[in-house]
């Protein structure tokens, strides 16, 4: 292709994105340099992706996207707002109700921004087939990615110019602050760059004091084992108790460094319908989600991303929330947890229960239940639990 015609496509190629519901597309080649790779084998080296495996797996392969496709020359790099409408953690301290992170109160982002990516690819490469085929005939070819492969998605944005990763490590957007999905096309197609984004987070310090379990080891610098989205999404055991109090009433992720960010000035709420918040996971009651079993579980998050983490490490989550709402409503519904079938659920029950049972009521279940335990995670459980309520 010719200059003017590659940029008439990427013209195109924008336009096509927006009305597909992407608020912004931007262009980088398909490179990073290789300090990248090295700050992330300093990360997995030091152990701060937690037992997040994959990353170590695919950790030379994540280091540019010409390790993982060798033919790329080119990453479109795009933008979803999934903006709230009205305050992000207007939720939190309330006893009787959950948080859940923003981005997570309606339908997965895989599945929406998939089929749109697909969609602008098709139109890429209907666009660009004739004019873009070599002398050997070779047609373009592209491929789609949203957020599952082995990509360093946030400092590839950046080269695009789409935003810059704040000092809590998330990307920042002048346009649309912290609230927004990122994904990218890769292509053998030499399309015009965009500049890339600098640095604006400044001397500002806000998200680094708001993390609630102090993950963040330096700006830019976080420690995903201290993180309460890794903790209540990621981590598939019991989760330590030094964080347990930490998390309040939040039960899946964690929006506190990104919603006090002064960018957010400047955030757009979601445009994209699927996006928006189910008025019934805004503020879901805590009594509901501990009566969920896993039939019911399943069918209140069908095609939401919490149904990944499965109705064993959600309750894990709520009965953690439960703990800290000093509710002693919740009490006979924590009771029953304690004999659930799986020891994930029964040994949060156990702290559950410390925390919201007076002495005679947890000496009595402990002296009932504790004997017949034949987990030694629970076991440990009930050796360590002091109630709380006298």
């Amino acid at each position: 292709m010719t200059p003017r015609a590659a940029q008439k496509l990427k013209d195109a190629l924008q336009r096509k994105a927006h009305d597909l519901g992407f608020d912004l597309c931007r262009i980088a080649p398909a490179r990073l340099d290789a300090a990248h790779g090295q700050r992330l084998a300093a990360y997995i080296e030091a152990g701060h992706h937690g037992s997040m495996d994959w990353m170590a797996e695919t950790r030379e392969r994540r280091s540019t996207p010409q390790a993982l496709w060798p033919e790329a020359k080119t990453a479109i790099v795009l933008a979803m707002s999934y903006g709230p409408d009205g305050e992000a953690n207007a939720t939190l301290g309330r006893p009787d109700v959950a948080t859940i992170s923003v981005y997570a109160r309606n339908r997965d982002y895989h599945d929406i921004m998939k089929g749109k990516l697909k969609e602008l690819a098709q139109f890429l490469l209907s666009r660009a087939r004739d004019a873009a085929s070599g002398e050997d005939g070779t047609a373009p070819q592209v491929k789609v990615f949203v957020d599952t492969a082995p990509v360093m998605e946030k400092p590839l944005a950046a080269r695009a110019g789409l935003g810059w990763q704040g000092k809590h490590t998330n990307l920042v957007s002048r346009e649309l602050g912290s609230w927004f999905f990122i994904a990218e096309i890769f292509t053998t197609l030499d399309l015009p760059a965009d500049e890339a984004e600098v640095d604006h987070c400044g001397s500002c310090r806000a998200c680094l004091a708001a993390c609630p379990t102090e993950a963040f080891t330096a700006p830019y610098r976080i420690d995903a084992r201290r993180c309460i989205s890794y903790l209540t999404i990621e981590h598939k055991g019991p989760i330590a108790p030094e964080f347990r109090a930490a998390m309040g009433n939040r039960i899946y992720g964690c929006d506190d460094c990104l919603a006090v960010c002064p960018w957010n000035k400047f955030a757009v709420v979601a445009r994209e319908a699927k996006l928006q918040a189910r008025e019934d996971l805004e503020a879901p009651r805590l009594a509901e989600l501990l009566a969920l079993d896993d039939a019911a579980f399943r069918a209140l998050f069908t095609g939401s991303p919490i149904k990944r983490i499965g109705r064993n490490r959600f309750l894990r989550n709520v009965l953690i929330a439960a703990g800290n709402s000093a509710d002693r409503t919740l009490l006979p519904q924590v009771m029953g947890l304690l004999a659930d079938e799986a020891a994930l659920v029964r040994g949060a029950a156990v702290w559950a229960l410390s925390r919201l049972a007076g002495e005679a009521e947890f000496e009595a279940a402990r002296s009932r239940l504790e004997p017949g335990e034949e987990d030694a995670g629970v076991s440990e459980e009930w050796r360590l639990a002091q109630p709380h309520c006298q």
